[in-house]
């Protein structure tokens, strides 16, 4: 029951976020084959859409009658699968304060602090160990390696030769495909921080994630698809080492973000290409300005 009211929320957050005034909305087998889902639960959404007064639902005829606020999603925390409870416990874990080279990690208590079986917590642990960041060792301890200078180095190519694919083949994309109405809410979503930025600045590491995801969606390219999860949880994550100056590390990525969307929208080959590589770059270096304090004097001048 409790996996169902999860799909239900998440389903529900995903379509509220379509939705804009006077729209005539589909049949209940469109939105659920749209959302991946089953009918009931279609059912189940519209039903709380037409309670909250953003539709008016009158047999087939379903009219959106206002623009959604914030107050209509649920909270994040309500709608997040169990891997990314497993993965938001984890990364908090290995970027506390006292985490450093050679701190054990035990499946057992990430499992018991978290609530889940062990056997969850473990496969997600053995999935993100192939990218050298943990080991395993004996008794279901894991030791973590530290996130070094070179891994990011190594990290920020590979998201580099991918995001270049994927930014091309995006550009490419045909006018009716769906990324488009995608990016187009992205591109709403990124002015509208914008307009409130000094209080929602912190939120961009969210929406910084939503974008680069849909950009490498449009390669269809399964190895890119699962190695840009590691890519996209430390990306996500490291924003959380170094706090210093965010607000205008945010700002800088936000506009970048924009003509980055703009270039797309061209479907300009060597624009999409220019503004990909300038915005890869910031993200470079903000990546080594985030790494660990310990890192020396003389490394840090070299980023």
């Amino acid at each position: 029951m409790a996996r169902q009211n999860t799909v239900f929320k998440e389903a529900y957050n995903r379509y509220v976020a379509t939705l804009r005034t006077d729209e005539a909305l589909p049949s209940e087998p469109e939105i659920a084959s749209r959302l991946g889902i089953s009918r009931s639960t279609a059912r189940a959404i519209l039903a709380r859409l037409s309670d909250e007064g953003i539709i008016r639902w009158n047999k087939r005829q379903k009219i959106v009658l206002r623009d959604p606020s914030r107050d209509d999603f649920f909270p994040s925390e309500e709608t997040d699968s169990l891997h990314d409870i497993i993965e938001r416990s984890f990364m908090q874990r290995i970027l506390s304060d006292d985490a450093a080279p050679g701190m054990q990690i035990n499946e057992l208590e990430l499992a018991r602090e978290i609530g889940t079986g062990t056997t969850s917590v473990r496969e997600f642990l053995i999935r993100f160990s192939r990218f050298g960041l943990i080991e395993k060792r004996p008794n279901s301890h894991w030791i973590l390696k530290g996130f070094t200078r070179e891994f990011a180095l190594e990290l920020a190519d590979v998201r580099e030769m991918f995001e270049l694919h994927s930014a091309a083949e995006f550009g490419r994309l045909p006018a009716d495909n769906e990324a488009w109405e995608a990016l187009a809410r992205i591109k709403d979503d990124h002015r509208a921080m914008l307009v409130d930025f000094d209080n929602r600045y912190k939120e961009f590491s969210a929406l910084d994630e939503r974008f680069h995801l849909l950009i490498h969606g449009a390669s269809r390219n399964r190895f890119i698809a699962d190695f840009y999860d590691a890519i996209a949880i430390i990306f996500h994550y490291h924003y959380q080492w170094n706090k210093a100056f965010a607000r205008e590390r945010n700002e800088r990525a936000i506009h970048e973000h924009l003509d980055y969307i703009s270039a797309l929208e061209a479907r300009d080959p060597q624009a999409i290409e220019r503004a990909c590589r300038l915005h890869l770059r910031s993200a470079r270096q903000t990546l080594l300005q985030s790494l660990p304090q310990s890192m020396s004097d003389a490394e840090a001048r070299t980023a």
